[in-house]
Parts: structure tokens; sequence; C-alpha cells
């Protein structure tokens, strides 16, 4: 009866693949467009910033006129539709923002003049360039103006580059000498770059611009204020391009100011990749050898199951809770007696008794090791006993069989593993505001002097960054498109070091055949 009953539900089974393939096929492209829409976002909101759009100079119905970008335009409550725009002059006007009804707009212009200047201090400034005061020399106007201008700009920022490099190089390292003890010749080597350092600053001050905003306010600026100038409604396209490129450029390549607002993320980016490298170095030995003795040598015992349970339970563990554990057990901890035993002439200032790189890696690879044990445990076990057996046979020992047969043939699940845990700590944020990121760090953990990469330093992190730019921000409007650029800065980083690890894994799998498909 039993068998008659099986034959029958066997006939009533649909043939074919039925709904359930082509909903799953529809989950993946759904999944797959969602991805798309979300990098399309981060690309245009975050690229679209550097671009040079052009100034709008408006005349309202009562006389005033206002300079600026369009952002976006919202409806009114009694009818009708208003505009905000980016007018900057945040000292002249003490906002950067204008909503303006768009009934009001009486007329509208793009004048070839007027130009846009990226300052130190109070952020940009739209208006129009009145005179170009040289500290020796007459007065220029018009377009003789903005040439010398330009030409100051030009000896400026190769002065700003020379004083950069001076100080990376030559005046940090050798203030920390001097910190670590009484050195005369360092302490001459110090005062002659500070001479140097101040021969370019004075060099660099003379020159004056006469600015004119749209509402025919004039002030006096100081050429070294000014870091860029730019007339985006003369420029053509292949002048915008530049333009963009090298905004682009400079968001990669310098460090941020203005409240993180302005600037770039350099910094940023070169303290993710560097605790995410150091993290796998210390997390993939552990969890290799973790895994290799779960699977290869412990009993297959009641305690070994128990193991394997906490391991995976542990991988759910919230972030803060392994923040909270780095802090106390490695910074407190570890970093206090570091600090007693090795670093006692400088307490109470704390050098590893605080928050920095080593703690931070060390923490997150403490987070990511039960991904790489259950990722490099599951690979063992699908490497066929027949592997093991026929390498015993043939004479090897069981250490010459782990490391020459079976764990060259589990290195894609390793490498598994270890895209996984990259994926995870690269974006993780809240245990490291425990043990040792910073808002501002300006200066990478890697120089010229002697160990050359400080482990015991502050880094910045691009998903902290991210995190502080986008809630702790004066003005959050003005600080999303630096979100956006950020985030998707973000995602293309986490995204090259899994090609990395992906195109290694496939590189062993092709070696290995078919029995490494871990």
């Amino acid at each position: 009866m039993r068998a008659a009953w099986r034959r029958a539900g066997r006939a009533r089974l649909p043939r074919g693949e039925g709904p359930w393939a082509w909903l799953a096929a529809a989950s993946i492209s759904l999944s797959l467009l969602l991805l798309a829409l979300l990098l399309a976002l981060l690309a245009t909101r975050g690229l679209g910033h550097f671009w040079p759009g052009d100034v709008t100079q408006l005349t309202l119905t009562d006389g005033r006129a206002i300079a600026g970008r369009a952002v976006k335009q919202a409806p009114l409550p009694e009818g009708g539709m208003e505009r905000l725009y980016r007018t900057d002059n945040r000292d002249l006007d003490g906002d950067i923002w204008s909503w303006v009804p768009v009934a009001d707009i009486e007329a509208e212009d793009r004048p070839r003049d007027l130009v846009v200047l990226e300052r130190r201090r109070w952020g940009r400034f739209v208006g129009r360039l009145v005179a170009w005061l040289p500290a020796a020399g007459e007065r220029r106007e018009g377009e003789a103006a903005w040439q010398g201008l330009q030409a100051r700009l030009a000896t400026l920022e190769r002065r700003r580059e020379a004083i950069t490099r001076l100080r990376d190089t030559t005046l940090l390292p050798l203030a920390r000498r001097l910190e670590a003890g009484s050195d005369p010749q360092a302490a001459r080597a110090l005062t002659e770059a500070r001479a140097r350092i101040r021969v370019l600053r004075e060099a660099m001050e003379g020159g004056t611009l006469v600015l004119e905003s749209a509402e025919g306010r004039r002030l006096r600026l100081p050429a070294e204020e000014v870091l860029r100038a730019r007339r985006p409604n003369a420029m053509g396209i292949g002048a915008k391009l530049a333009a963009w490129g090298d905004g682009v450029w400079r968001f990669l390549s310098e460090g941020p100011r203005a409240g993180n607002v302005e600037g770039g993320v350099w910094p940023a980016i070169f303290g993710t990749v560097l605790m995410v490298m150091l993290m796998s170095l210390a997390v993939t030995p552990f969890g290799v050898l973790a895994a290799v003795y779960l699977n290869e040598v412990a009993h297959q015992g009641r305690l070994t199951r128990l193991v394997r349970i906490g391991v995976r339970n542990l991988a759910g563990v919230p972030s803060i809770v392994y923040g909270v554990f780095g802090l106390g057990v490695f910074v407190y901890g570890l970093g206090g007696s570091i600090d007693r035993w090795f670093f006692e002439a400088s307490l109470p200032s704390p050098t590893f008794g605080t928050g920095g790189l080593l703690w931070a890696s060390l923490t997150l690879a403490l987070l990511t090791l039960p991904v790489v044990i259950v990722a490099t445990e599951e690979g063992l076990a699908r490497i066929p006993e027949r592997q093991r057996e026929g390498a015993l046979a043939l004479g090897a020992t069981r250490l010459e069989m782990l490391t020459r047969v079976v764990l060259p043939m589990a290195t894609p699940a390793m490498l598994t593993g270890m895209i996984l845990a990259v994926a995870r700590a690269a974006g993780e944020v809240a245990p490291l505001m425990l043990v040792g990121v910073a808002k501002l760090a300006p200066q990478v953990p890697v120089d010229g002097e002697f160990p050359f990469l400080h482990l015991e330093r502050k880094f910045m992190h691009l998903g902290y960054h991210l995190f502080d730019t986008a809630f702790h921000s004066s003005d959050v409007q003005a600080a999303l498109p630096v979100v956006y650029a950020t985030a998707l800065l973000l995602v293309l980083v986490i995204l090259v070091l899994n090609l990395t690890a992906i195109f290694l894994r496939h590189h062993l799998r092709s070696r290995h055949g078919g029995l490494s498909r871990c």
C-alpha cells in the first residue's frame, strides 16, 4: 500500500523544474538590479560632486541678486515650487544655502565672469574678481587680474607641497627623536627645518584679491587663503573634465579639512587597507590551525561538537562586544603592561596603552576568526578520504599528509574564509571606535623613521569617516556629496580586496583541479 502511495505521489509531481527555478532566477535578477541601482546612486551623487557645474545668477522680483548652483526643488505648502541654491559665501551671509520661490525669480543668467574660489577658511566664495593686487606691481583688473591670480596660485601650490614634504619627511621625525631623548644633532636639524618652513611661509605672503558678491558687497582676501579658483561658466567640456579628474585625484590623495567636509580621504584609505592586511595576517594562521585541529587531529566526540557549536555562535556575537573585549584585554591589559615594561619613561602618557592600529587589527582578527575557522573546516571536510589514505599508504607521515596534500587542496576554502573576513572587517565601525580609530589623523602610520610601521598610532578608517561625516557634521546637506563619495570608495576598496582573494582562489582551484572545489 505504501509503495502504491509513493508511486502515485511521484506521478502527481509536476514534470520539469516548475516555477521555483523561475522564482530563484527572478530573485537573483532583482538582487543584482538593486545592487546596480545602489552603485549607480553612489557614483552619480559621489562623483558628481567633483564636476564644476555652472553657476546661475538670479534676479528676484524684489531687486535682490543671488548667485549659486541649484541643488533640488520642492513644493511649497501654499502652492508653487521653491529651489534650494548653494550660494556659499558663509563669511558674508552666515549660511551657504538659500531657498528661493520659483515665482520670485525674474531672470536667470550664467555670466562667464562668475568665479568660484576654494578657500582655506570659510569654505567657497561665489562672486566676481574685481581686481588683483600683487605684493609688488600695479593693480590688475579684468582678464589680467584672472591671469595674475592663476600664476600666483600655481606658485602657492608648489610652496605648500614643499612645506608638506618638509614637515612629513624631516620635521615630524626629528620631533619624535627629541621626544625619545636628548639629541643635540637632531635639535639643530629641527631648528633648521623650522627656519626653512618659516621662509617658505613668508614667501607665500603678499598679494590681495578684491572680490564682489552677486549682491554687490566687496571684500579683500589674501591670496594665500585661496586654494583654487575657477570660472565654471567659461569652461568647456574638456576643461571641466580636467577639473573633474583633478578633483577626484585630490579627493583620493589629500587629507581631510574643514571638519571632514572638504579635502580628501587618503589617510582613511591607507588606514583601512593597512588594517585589513594586518588583520588578515593575524587571523589566517590561527583560523587555519584551529580548523585543522578540529577536523584532522581532535577526537570527534561530544566535546569537539560543543567546540564547533561555540565557534559558530561566536560568529553571531555583536561587533561592539568584541570592541569592549579589545579595549579591556588588548588596550588596557596588554598595552598597559607593555608601557610599564618598556615605556616607563613616557608614563603617564601611554604609548601602547591607548587605542592604535595594532589593537584594532587584533580586535577585528578576533571578530572574523569564527568565519575563517568555519570556512576552512568545511573545505577540509570536502576533501575525499582516499586522498589522505593514499598519501599514508605511500609512506607519508601524518604531518606530511597534512602539509603536502590536505592543506594545498583546502587553500581555496581558506581564501573563501579570508574573503568573508575581509568583507566584514573592512566595513566594521563599532569596535574601531573603542580600539584606535580617530576622527582626524592626517599622518599615516608609516614613515621613514624606524621601525617604519608604527602600530601604536591611531589611524583613520573609511567606515568611521563615513559615519562621522554623515552624523556629526555641522552641515549635513553640505556633507552629503562627501558621504556618497566615501561610501562608493569604501565599496570599491572592499571589492578590490575581495577580487584579489578571489583571483588567488581561482588560480589555486585550477592547479588542483576538481578535487579542490571547496
